[in-house]
């Protein structure tokens, strides 16, 4: 094994927590109390938008907005979906939170395989939590969605990424994420084995059956041994 794509959001970095975080800083501003009841359901709301945006089935900005404007419609607040969008981003970018075992993981790999990043999400926000935490030196390269036109789960994303490494070799690779619908299912779409994250023992899929399973990252360095 070479070639090892890991994904950023709640992979290396908690971006629940991060998430939480900027949420509750920007209906603050809105003068919507963050109660974890509406934190919860944003959750809900943003998880659905951004499955439905896997599946072909929204654009990505209508995913940014849609998501706000259904929150603030079930809350009953007049504000603007963009603005509040905008507010979130912003609050977004300041700052990480490591997943438990990242820092370690990172240190451990980058001398003995050829890392790189693969994550969805803007520039804008995910360059600036990857120099916050520190990570870039890790990483051969780093792949963002919007920069290459593509999403994960989709083929085009992968093949943007494989045709940006030199000698690449598919069996060589393995692609390590935390989600089967966007991670894992876009590994299989590429043709490349994958590893679940899977810290919380979410029941699996038969739909998306990925190659190896994890439960803590500190169980990757010596899968990758014997693989």
């Amino acid at each position: 094994m070479r070639f090892i794509f890991l994904d950023l959001d709640d992979t290396i970095l908690d971006f629940h927590r991060a998430e939480r975080q900027a949420l509750s800083r920007t209906l603050e501003h809105f003068h919507v109390d963050p109660a974890p009841a509406v934190l919860d359901r944003y959750h809900t709301l943003n998880r659905q938008q951004w499955e439905l945006l896997e599946e072909g089935k929204l654009t990505r900005p209508q995913v940014l907005i849609r998501r706000f404007q259904l929150l603030l419609d079930e809350l009953g607040v007049r504000a603007d979906p963009e603005e509040v969008c905008r507010r979130y981003e912003e609050q977004l970018a300041r700052g990480h939170f490591f997943v438990p075992g990242a820092q370690e993981l990172l240190e451990a790999l980058h001398t003995r395989y050829d890392l790189y990043l693969a994550t969805n999400g803007t520039p804008e926000v995910q360059n600036s939590r990857i120099r916050s935490a520190g990570i870039a030196r890790y990483f051969r390269d780093i792949f963002i969605s919007e920069q290459l036109g593509a999403y994960k789960p989709s083929l085009a994303f992968f093949q943007a990424c494989l045709k940006a490494i030199p000698d690449f070799d598919p069996a060589e690779a393995l692609m390590v994420g935390d989600s089967l619908t966007s991670d894992i299912r876009g590994a299989r779409n590429a043709g490349l084995r994958s590893c679940w994250y899977n810290p919380h023992d979410l029941p699996p899929r038969p739909d998306i059956v990925p190659d190896y399973t994890i439960h803590a990252l500190a169980e990757l360095p010596p899968l990758l041994e014997r693989i």
